[in-house]
């Protein structure tokens, strides 16, 4: 039974209200992705590891601590409409989880937010429909500030995990290009900062009760 599958079954027995998308399931155990799980990492340069080897790419690390066989599905420059062009791929994989990072670039190649939107809504509704859990993870407003100094999340990304109910994890890629000291360039991590994410994220999951 996947993730999804064994949410519905708890709420079913009225222990929803102890589940939210950025807390934890009083049994997590039940939710739980065993070692040699099939986990998908879908997403941009951030997800490729841009600025670092692919071996130390955020997905490797994810992999480490996990045990988890970790696809990195990311691609340098790639905006929203290229991960929905290529997430028909990412489906016969038949992956136990999707970790969906994209939107970066449709903000510097400034795209209207409503393409944006609809991007990553039809993408997760492609995976979701192929009962393929999804938890989105929210990437920084590159502003032109922001490039210069402390970093915040796309308030987009919030919208969309509320109105498709997937799980949110935010923060991660702001706090990371907020330090100089983890970056490789102005909007990439070096190699501790893909660390950094990696183990953010991980204890996400765990919280989640996706992860041991």
């Amino acid at each position: 039974m996947k993730f999804g599958e064994r949410f519905l079954a708890l709420a079913s027995v009225g222990l929803a209200a102890t589940i939210s998308m950025t807390g934890c399931s009083s049994e997590p155990q039940q939710a739980v992705l065993p070692e040699d799980s099939i986990v998908v990492a879908l997403g941009d340069s951030l997800t490729y590891g841009y600025g670092t080897s692919l071996e130390t790419a955020y997905p490797m690390v994810l992999a480490e601590l996990s045990k988890w066989r970790v696809i990195n599905a990311g691609v340098n420059g790639d905006t929203s409409a290229d991960v929905l062009a290529r997430v028909d791929e990412i489906v016969k994989k038949a992956p136990d989880l999707v970790l969906l990072g994209v939107g970066g670039n449709d903000v510097l190649q400034r795209l209207p937010p409503d393409t944006t939107r609809a991007n990553i809504t039809a993408t997760i509704d492609t995976l979701k429909s192929a009962n393929i859990d999804v938890v989105l993870i929210a990437e920084p407003y590159f502003s032109t500030s922001a490039l210069f100094g402390k970093a915040s999340d796309n308030p987009l990304y919030k919208d969309i995990a509320s109105a498709q109910d997937v799980p949110l994890y935010s923060g991660g890629w702001s706090a990371v290009l907020s330090d100089d000291t983890l970056k490789s360039d102005r909007i990439h991590a070096n190699q501790a900062g893909y660390r950094q994410f990696a183990e953010g994220l991980y204890e996400y999951l765990q919280d989640e009760g996706v992860a041991q």
